[in-house]
């Protein structure tokens, strides 16, 4: 095909649309069933009439082949765990038993099974369930959703092509299950696996499949020449098959790098790439491999990550650059819009010109569609669109909100003094022991209290004017008091203030900050039925007044034990919004962390002397190639260090991170130079203890006992196991006691229960270690 034909070709597509609905009608009809108030029928018929909606508006907008088999009730790679039968023995009788409950037990756990282990997907807040496997695990076939899901569209009248995580990938995220020996690797199962994708891809055949999407965006990150051996093989017999659809293999999030001759050499119709983090690497590859002649190319021109308005001119030309490469270029996104809310014409508080600096999924699908006619049918058919987009790309960066001169110079003015702490943590370690004494083992919590009915009903009847400032201040200073009263007699050594007047760890501090705007509907899932609003992060970032030293300190004044101040690091500040994209993130960094370092410093005045910087991010943000890592590390714990390295030595600073893995991060970690880190480390079995002791790390750490992300409550005994197995690796004087995460998703009942049996767990240990 000649490019002229190819161009003409052009078609419009996504890899995967939002899940929750408008008003999160997904998230209502979960949480409603789990309660009892909605049973299983009308929870289907929910989710039904969402992906309904959703395909009929992404075929009304232009886009040509929808997206089938995205669509979760928690997470897509549960689902792929489900159609593959990689169901871990102990809750196969709860999904033998009602495929819906079994599913919500695997996830969330249940009182006598433990949840499945939770962690990012790649570098994106995104998290999914690990798969469990073994040498005995068997793959067994069962496409019901997929195939479900495609007949749902067909019968719709509409072109569809199922998305599936592909079976390498599916591999290389996967965990050995608990009690399989050390060292078992996961992709020993692929000859195992594939002919189960074989007869998935058979079944959606049947069904009426053209095209089936296998995401592989492991590849992208470096893979050792047995990974990429096994990508070959794996599609050199999924391409053999006969009884398939046509195959498009998916990428995104970075370059293929290596993994792209791979593909372009397997016996597959298509291949979908990244050409918005990548561009440059990919198209040189591509090239270089002498494109996909006869195949089909699917191109991400359009930010899926990110919220600003796509550059048309820009894309155009990449596009144009791509045509003779392959047989067909079609135009989509760079990978799911599942990471970005849903419609920005929703939001009504934000400015109307800098909305229009603004594309949420509806309008990415927009963008899709007019590059696909402009490349079809020429610039002349889409001028409109084209002289509107340069109006919008120039006011955004003409804009007084993106630049402010005095945060510039305070910027500029930094010196690496001031991100170094007056001394040696050897010293300050021994001031905040003398200043704090605490007990061994001390017990803390992360920060956040459950939010509940009232505490939301609070902020709704403010918003709302039912209410006035007095009064929801006093709600708040109420729930303060609660908060400090129950862990005062729980017997928590480090209190908190519990967070009742935080919407969220982001965006409550966004709201405070120059430079940030706030969103009223660009919600976006985290995980489950868990959903965030990421503020936009707009402009150069200043803090006009201290935004946590009030409540701080009235909390501190019920209270003769230490009460932590609560912050958000800069690296989470970046990487839970959605951030600028018109300068290094480097340099927002910087300006994040000088706003956050006076408030750390107000803190300290005002009689603080623990103040927690949480980081959640460092490790989700961290590149995926190795060879991009030492630039991000750099001034991503440069930041933390800028933040907190004004205080005191008897100030004691923490950090906390969670659902990740940290195990390639620990020289990051060091580095932060926090004298307490608290981890995520329940459901993988105290893992990141053992990766810090075997780092050498000197400071104090508090891994998880507590898995907060399940309603289940730990026995007393579980918590002192975990902290028995702590010991082996953290000496008793370095280790904390506490949950995983934050307590803000759980209910009071719940997170009463599990704190006592912390504490008392806790108690246990001490007692055996001073008898021995």
């Amino acid at each position: 095909m000649t490019a002229k034909s190819a161009a003409a070709a052009a078609r419009a597509t996504v890899y995967g649309y939002p899940r929750q609905g408008q008003s999160r009608e997904l998230k209502k009809a979960i949480e409603g069933y789990w309660k009892g108030r909605v049973d299983a029928d009308a929870l289907r018929a929910t989710a039904t009439e969402l992906r309904r909606t959703n395909w009929r508006q992404l075929a009304e907008a232009g886009i040509h082949e929808v997206p089938t088999g995205d669509f979760s009730y928690y997470d897509h790679v549960l689902d792929t765990s489900v159609m593959v039968g990689a169901i871990p023995e102990r809750h196969r009788a709860a999904v033998e038993a009602d495929a819906l409950d079994g599913c919500f037990a695997m996830a969330r756990g249940t009182q006598d099974a433990a949840p499945l282990e939770m962690t990012k997907w790649f570098d994106t807040n995104y998290h999914y369930l690990v798969p469990e496997l073994g040498p005995d695990t068997v793959f067994t076939a069962d496409s019901t959703k997929q195939v479900t899901e495609l007949k749902e569209a067909l019968a719709l009248g509409l072109s569809a092509r199922p998305v599936l995580v592909g079976p390498v990938t599916y591999l290389l995220l996967a965990k050995p299950a608990p009690g399989v020996a050390a060292g078992f690797d996961p992709l020993t199962l692929l000859d195992r696996l594939l002919p189960v994708y074989a007869q998935v891809l058979a079944d959606l055949r049947t069904a009426g499949a053209e095209w089936v999407q296998l995401d592989e965006p492991a590849l992208v990150q470096d893979r050792t020449p047995a990974e990429l051996n096994a990508a070959a093989r794996a599609y050199r017999d999924l391409g053999g098959l006969t009884e398939r659809p046509k195959l498009l293999v998916a990428s995104y999030f970075d370059r293929l790098g290596d993994a792209l001759p791979v593909l372009a050499k397997a016996p597959v119709e298509g291949l979908a790439l990244d050409f918005t983090e990548a561009a440059a690497a990919n198209l040189d590859a591509l090239a270089a491999v002498g494109g996909l002649p006869g195949r089909r190319l699917v191109a991400g021109v359009v930010n899926g990550r990110n919220i600003w308005v796509n550059d048309l001119e820009k894309s155009l030309a990449t596009l144009g650059t791509l045509l003779g490469l392959a047989d067909r270029v079609d135009v989509a996104a760079s990978c799911s819009l599942l990471h970005v809310p849903l419609d920005a014409t929703a939001e009504r508080d934000i400015e109307p010109q800098i909305l229009r600096w603004l594309a949420f999924a509806r309008q990415k699908t927009a963008e899709i569609v007019t590059l696909a006619k402009g490349l079809g049918g020429g610039t002349d058919t889409i001028a409109a669109e084209l002289a509107a987009n340069r109006a919008d790309l120039a006011s955004r960066a003409g804009s007084a909100l993106t630049h402010d001169p005095a945060v510039r110079a305070r910027t500029a003015a930094v010196t690496a003094t001031d991100a170094r702490r007056s001394q040696p943590y050897p010293e300050r370690a021994a001031a905040q022991r003398t200043h704090l004494r605490l007990p061994l083992l001390p017990t803390t919590t992360i920060g956040s209290f459950p939010q509940t009915t009232e505490l939301r009903t609070a902020r709704a009847d403010l918003r709302a004017g039912r209410i006035d400032s007095a009064g929801y201040e006093e709600r708040i200073r109420a729930e303060i008091g609660e908060v400090i009263s129950f862990q005062e007699k729980t017997g928590l050594d480090v209190l908190v203030h519990g967070e009742a007047e935080r919407n969220d760890m982001v965006q409550y501090f966004a709201e405070q900050l120059t430079g940030y705007l706030a969103t009223q509907h660009g919600w976006v899932q985290s995980y489950g039925t868990r959903y965030v609003r990421p503020p936009i992060l707009a402009g150069d970032i200043s803090r006009p007044e201290a935004m946590t030293v009030r409540w701080t300190t009235y909390a501190q004044s019920l209270t003769t034990k230490p009460v932590k101040g609560m912050l958000t690091g800069p690296v989470t500040m970046l990487a839970w919004s959605f951030v600028r994209d018109d300068q290094p993130l480097a340099d927002t960094a910087r300006q994040v962390a000088l706003a956050l370092r006076d408030e750390v410093n107000d803190l300290e005045t005002a009689g603080t002397s623990v103040i927690q910087v949480d980081e959640p991010a460092l490790r989700e943000t961290l590149p995926l190639r190795a060879c991009d890592h030492p630039e991000y590390l750099a001034w991503a714990t440069e930041a933390f260090r800028l933040t907190t390295a004004g205080v005191r030595p008897d100030t004691q600073i923490h950090t906390h991170m969670c659902y990740a893995e940290f195990g390639d991060i620990v020289q990051a970690i060091d580095d932060l130079d926090a004298d307490v880190i608290s981890l995520e480390a329940a459901r993988s079995h105290m893992q990141v203890a053992r990766e810090l002791a075997g780092h050498g790390y000197p400071r104090e750490a508090g891994p998880g006992v507590y898995d907060i992300h399940s309603p289940r409550v730990p026995s007393t005994e579980e918590a002192a196991e975990l902290l028995r197995t702590g010991l082996k690796a953290i000496p008793a004087e370095r280790l904390w006691v506490n949950p995983d995460c934050g307590l803000k998703t759980r209910a009071w009942p719940e997170t009463r229960a599990s704190l006592e049996n912390l504490v008392t767990a806790a108690r246990t240990v001490r007692t055996e270690l001073s008898a021995s």
